[in-house]
């Protein structure tokens, strides 16, 4: 058998994909896997991992960088140090959200978004769409267009002002999807209800940050789920509900399930190790975890975790959506000290995803190795039509590949991530397995916590149809 000389060879590591586990030595040829097996031959660079896990590339298919937050909020992160933060965290390909805000088109949103993306990244990134303006030119001829130009997923929300579509809007949304093969993705929160126990807590004098999660109780999620849920149903279509809190959602989720429906669930770090009472912090250090849903209590995090055990959750995302805490632009911003009604949404995670996962899945015993796999790389690539180029490791994927090393001890700090946020909602938090390189196509990004990789290496990825929708289309 004649010798191959590859571009890299990573020897001696454990593989693991969504189906197996083994040890065997990859060969990396124009920034793709081009073998798998031992005594692969010579190579430019070798790569000794032995002791440690060769994993394909995390894939964050929620997040928001860059996004336009409303009059004097800015977010923390943009294209470079979102992505820069995600590939210190083991991820390769991370999915933002492009917003359209209402009276403008899809198509100029996007303009707006690429410039903001191009040249910054150093992960691949591949937009969702957030339809806030369903007119009848967006859903006759500009989505219907983006679809076919790869832009295969895009999110509706069912609260928060400005982006709150009514039923008629979401139906009209289901049913573009239902003719092209989209994948349609739901915030679920009852935005009426949200309305009513806010004002009723204001005039309570109940305003602190720890209220946001009084004002979002789990009824209102749990209501907003099933409607989502009915109207899929109604309209014939495939939907993931987004960033699930607790059980009675995550049962709406599984009913649908058992009954046939192609209805998706996605969870989050915050849901696993965080709880309501981390919104009561003095002065306003509450706000530092104000999000949506929010956290809720153990028997929820229990409850998310049979979701991720069972199949309920299909991907595991982080949801990162960041604003700096000590900043008049972000958590702090004056009005907030009026009202946890404007505090800005969201918390950090992009870079803490797949660390907490790995420590309090795989290493406690409640989910394994290849279940990690699938649920944050492989699941979404096959949930947002990026399978099999991305996800796994195979022969002819792109060498998108994180080294894990599982017995590493590391106590998160801000310090450590890299982002453009001033605060973690997990600092001083214990976990043990974290990625010690990050490789994108073939090039390393991240090698033992330093940056090695170029600003701009990153590229947009036009998409596929989802897997999942493709029985519709």
């Amino acid at each position: 058998m004649r010798m191959h000389h590859f571009d890299c060879i990573i020897r001696g590591g454990t593989v693991a994909t969504a189906a197996d586990t083994f040890t065997c030595d990859l060969g990396i040829q124009d920034g793709r896997i081009a073998a798998l097996g031992h005594n692969l031959g010579s190579a430019d660079e070798v790569l000794d991992v032995s002791g440690k896990l060769v994993l394909p590339g995390g894939i964050d298919s929620h997040v928001h960088f860059a996004q336009p937050s409303g009059p004097d909020i800015v977010m923390a992160d943009d294209f470079e140090s979102g992505t820069r933060s995600a590939a210190l965290g083991g991820n390769t390909t991370v999915l933002p959200f492009c917003l359209q805000e209402k009276g403008h088109s899809l198509r100029e949103a996007l303009k707006v978004y690429h410039a903001k993306a191009e040249g910054q990244c150093y992960v691949d990134v591949s937009f969702h769409l957030i339809i806030t303006d369903p007119t009848d030119q967006v859903l006759g001829q500009e989505l219907p267009a983006l679809i076919e130009d790869g832009y295969t997923s895009f999110k509706v929300f069912m609260t928060y002002e400005g982006l709150a579509l009514s039923d008629r809007e979401i139906l009209e949304v289901m049913a573009v999807a239902r003719e092209t093969g989209a994948l349609v993705m739901v915030h679920a929160e009852n935005y009426d209800a949200i309305r009513f126990l806010t004002d009723r807590l204001e005039r309570l004098g109940k305003t602190a940050p720890q209220y946001h999660a009084t004002s979002r109780p789990v009824p209102v999620e749990r209501e907003a789920t099933h409607r989502a849920i009915s109207l899929a149903e109604l309209v014939d279509v495939p939907i993931m509900i987004v960033h699930v809190s607790n059980r009675e959602a995550m049962e709406e989720i599984r009913r649908a399930q058992m009954k046939g429906l192609k209805v998706y669930g996605e969870t989050c770090p915050q849901y696993l190790v965080l709880t309501e009472r981390d919104l009561e912090g003095l002065n306003m250090e509450g706000a530092k975890y104000v999000c949506s849903p929010p956290p809720r209590d153990e028997a929820s995090q229990q409850a998310c975790w049979e979701g991720l055990q069972q199949g309920v959750f299909s991907v595991f995302s982080s949801d990162h959506c960041p604003f700096r805490y000590n900043d008049q632009q972000g958590k702090l911003v004056p009005k907030g000290r009026t009202s946890f009604r404007w505090v800005p949404n969201g918390i950090p995670g992009v870079a803490t995803r797949l660390p907490i996962l790995f420590s309090e899945g795989v290493l406690k015993g409640r989910i394994d190795l290849n279940r990690f796999v699938a649920l944050t790389s492989t699941n979404q690539a096959k949930t947002y039509g990026l399978y099999p180029r991305k996800g796994t490791i195979a022969v002819g994927a792109d060498a998108d590949i994180a080294i894990w090393d599982p017995e590493r001890r590391v106590t998160i700090t801000h310090a450590l991530l890299n982002d453009g946020s001033d605060y973690t909602p997990y600092e001083g938090r214990e976990v043990t397995g974290w990625p010690v390189m990050t490789m994108v196509r073939g090039s390393v990004v991240m090698r033992d916590g330093d940056l090695v990789g170029e600003m701009g290496q990153g590229i947009y990825l036009p998409r596929e149809r989802s897997r999942l929708a493709q029985a519709f289309s």
